[in-house]
């Protein structure tokens, strides 16, 4: 019997409106599903970290794949670093870079310093060279720390809904490694 891989997307702050790429996901794949948070405005580190844990806590992980936006990559970050859990991939697309004075100006708790220990799994750390919330070096930087392959997209913003991401096909291409 075939195991059946399990897509869950991981949003930033804020979630993800009904225009984003990750809705998209979720609206054209049956099998990927939405981590919610209690709280999407004032986002705190150890809840997020917590409800992720919980959202996977029965799933054979082996079988998981994360796909992550933003400050979604950073609460991976956080959790792979506090459970170690093993799963079979993640998707990182536009991590934040919550070390900068910009993200400092949001009500968020404890994300800071950046996450940079190696990730106990294969991951993928999809940037852009004019994000407003990461520098391409920092995004580099992010990848190799985190053992990731890295995929740049060129000038695309933050890979969000203001920058043209909406119905992202070549996003779910990404993900045919861990399908």
């Amino acid at each position: 019997m075939q195991e059946t891989t399990r897509v869950f997307t991981v949003p930033g702050l804020g979630s993800s409106g009904p225009d984003h790429w990750q809705t998209y996901f979720e609206r054209t794949q049956p099998d990927i599903t939405r981590i919610e948070q209690r709280e999407w405005d004032v986002p705190d580190r150890a809840e997020w970290v917590e409800r992720l844990e919980a959202a996977l806590d029965g799933q054979d992980l082996s079988q998981v794949v994360l796909v992550a936006h933003s400050l979604g990559c950073i609460t991976i970050a956080h959790w792979a670093g506090k459970y170690g859990h093993r799963i079979k991939g993640a998707l990182l697309v536009a991590p934040s870079d919550v070390e900068t004075a910009r993200f400092a100006t949001f009500p968020t708790t404890g994300f800071a310093p950046m996450p940079l220990a190696r990730l106990p799994f294969p991951s993928k750390v999809v940037c852009s060279q004019n994000d407003e919330w990461v520098t391409p070096a920092r995004a580099r930087q992010f990848a190799e720390a985190w053992g990731s392959e890295l995929v740049d997209l060129g000038e695309a913003g933050h890979i969000s809904t203001d920058s043209g991401y909406g119905d992202w096909p070549a996003g779910l291409t990404l993900l045919q490694d861990w399908w």
